[in-house]
């Protein structure tokens, strides 16, 4: 196979910027306008039930920040640089365009009907809009894909921080940071939220300036050294701590903060980029798009759909959008700005990550993400991996994932810059740090979504189990869920079933979009339902053609069987989920009689909140 330069990473930059913007003004703000009716007379959840614990009024921006460090974990990141073995453009179009029209409606649609379900779960909101047993079968399967999710996510926690004084001094460090900026905007100055940023801020950058000095000195912060195992368990606790706390305390606060490392990462990378004006040295397509691949074993159709998930569509997205986020959106018009907005600024960071990744020679590209064996079978010779090696001190080689390989890419870009030349080992250790707490605030707010879920399902036997006040519900159904994922992180078996998590992410993506066009065919919407429903009957059919793929052709022929089981488990909860939002269509659109409730909005029916 012969490898020529490709593009200039710049061009892509500014393409995918223009195609944002021109997204956001026109595409999402028509949604938001015409479609959705975003209405600021109608009181939010936030207000309506503010209670100062999980439903509390938060300033737009704030909120902007928690969600986007929520929903953005490791998928923006990891996705697009594995799909780089399909070539640059196959990621590059999904991104582009499944961002604009299929993640942003996906996430403000899912974010707009749970602000109109009392900020309630994607289950509650299948229940009140099909029926109640399509609800309980939803409610199954979603907190199924969430312990996976979690469980995954958690496990790249752990193998980037583990035995890593820098990186776990870094990370933690955000947590007491958080605090404090939490006491100040709640108790001390409440609503500052320009002073908490300058302390956060501050204290931010004198964490990350002081990570040399810890590592250097282990005789002091050895402590801080810790084994995996004593890693998977500290993880966990954290994760039950962050679902108990009232949510100002520490969740919103820490994900504002590490929004500005994300966001400021991110911009970095950005401008290092125009600087260096680096060209992609991976070509727009490469041989594997039929299959074979050492990274991803099937064809770019459809497996691009699915390896590239959060930076373009993804479900977990959908677990945030009906979990903590609808409980703090102050007014309807902010659901445009949080949802769709931060969709499109987490594509952005997925075009980051595959410029990072393409920029690398292919051959150093696929040593690093491919197992010796795999590598080995394509003939190829390392060029400037040795290097990189010495210059990082690690050792880079066969270390599958895409963690590594964007760690080495970014710290590449930054190395570039004039005077950064003898930086090469601090930008990889930083990246490796940086990607850990993109992850962690994914698994801050997907453990207190997933205690919501315990919750819901519990509160049909008992009321009192569903009263997300009172705290003997709170602890146990935090316990146990928080205790599902962890016992999956420390024995580690969820590794061997992490490619369900792509195909059960997408299938959940796919079904909320459904429900949504449920929503939009209710509201009297149906000419504007196809924006919802083609992305949503699209991404069905992908997805399961996916999921019989693996199954075929990589779970039973290597004796897998128990993926093949959890494959069909979840994809026939989800079929049955699809079978009964597709009768509740065929009622709606038999429907002709028009009602109007009090905002003087237009239904075919009015349900309950």
């Amino acid at each position: 196979m012969e490898y020529l330069s490709g593009i200039n990473a710049v061009t892509i930059i500014f393409a995918a910027l223009c195609v944002f913007a021109i997204g956001y003004r026109f595409y999402g703000l028509f949604i938001a306008r015409k479609v959705l009716n975003l209405n600021d007379a109608r009181p939010t959840p936030a207000v309506k039930y503010a209670d100062g614990h999980d439903y509390i009024q938060t300033n737009k921006f704030v909120l902007f920040g928690h969600h986007f460090a929520a929903i953005a974990a490791a998928g923006p990141l990891l996705g697009p640089v594995l799909a780089a073995q399909f070539g640059y453009m196959p990621g590059m179009l999904w991104i582009l365009i499944g961002c604009v029209l299929a993640g942003g409606v996906h996430d403000m649609v899912v974010l707009f009907c749970s602000v109109r379900h009392r900020g309630q779960s994607l289950a509650y909101i299948a229940s009140q809009e099909i029926d109640k047993t399509t609800g309980a079968v939803a409610a199954w399967a979603v907190l199924a894909i969430l312990i996976l999710t979690l469980a995954g996510l958690s496990i790249a926690v752990v193998n980037a921080m583990h035995n890593s004084l820098w990186s776990t001094y870094t990370v933690a460090a955000t947590i007491p940071i958080a605090i404090i900026m939490g006491l100040y905007m709640q108790i001390w100055r409440k609503g500052d939220v320009l002073g908490a940023s300058i302390i956060g801020v501050i204290l931010l950058a004198l964490c990350l300036l002081s990570g040399p000095v810890v590592a250097a000195h282990p005789e002091i912060f050895g402590w801080l050294d810790i084994d995996k195992k004593s890693m998977s368990i500290l993880i966990p606790i954290y994760g039950f701590i962050a679902s108990v706390l009232p949510v100002w305390l520490l969740l919103l606060p820490r994900d504002y903060l590490s929004t500005f490392l994300k966001v400021g990462t991110i911009l970095a990378l950005a401008i290092g980029i125009i600087f260096v004006m680096p060209h992609f040295n991976m070509p727009p397509f490469t041989k594997f798009i039929e299959g074979g691949g050492p990274i991803v074993g099937g064809p770019v159709v459809p497996f691009i759909f699915i390896t590239i998930a959060c930076g373009a569509l993804s479900g977990f997205h959908a677990t945030i959008g009906t979990g903590t986020t609808p409980k703090m959106i102050g007014q309807e018009h902010d659901v445009l700005f949080v949802g769709y907005g931060a969709m499109l600024l987490e594509g952005f960071v997925a075009i980051m990550a595959l410029i990072a990744a393409c920029v690398l020679i292919p051959a150093d590209y696929f040593a690093i993400n491919s197992p010796e064996q795999a590598f080995n079978a394509l003939g190829m010779k390392v060029q400037e991996l040795p290097v990189l090696e010495q210059e990082v001190r690690e050792n880079l080689m066969h270390r599958p994932g895409g963690s590594v390989s964007l760690a080495v890419g970014m710290a590449h870009i930054f190395s570039r810059i004039p005077f950064m030349q003898h930086l090469m080992a601090y930008w990889y250790h930083f990246a490796i740090m940086f990607e850990a707490v993109f992850i962690l605030s994914a698994v801050d707010a997907g453990t207190r979504v997933g205690r919501f879920f315990l919750q819901e399902m519990l509160g049909k036997i008992s009321p009192r189990w569903g009263d997300k006040n009172w705290w003997p519900s709170v602890f146990v159904t935090s316990f146990i869920f928080t205790g599902a994922w962890g016992y999956l992180v420390y024995s580690g078996d969820i590794s061997n079933i992490w490619p369900l998590f792509g195909i059960s992410n997408q299938l959940l993506a796919s079904v909320t979009l459904l429900i949504g066009t449920t929503v939009l065919l209710r509201m009297n919407k149906g000419g504007y339902a196809l924006m919802t429903g083609i992305p949503g009957v699209f991404m069905t059919i992908i997805t399961f053609w996916a999921g019989i793929w693996l199954i075929l052709y990589q779970y039973i022929p290597n004796d897998k069987y128990l993926l093949v089981f959890l494959s069909l488990l979840v994809m026939v909860m989800m079929l049955f989920v699809i079978f009964g939002t597709i009768r509740r269509w065929c009622v709606l659109l038999e429907e002709h009689g028009i009602v109007k409730d009090s905002y003087g909005d237009e239904f075919k029916e009015i349900v309950p909140e």
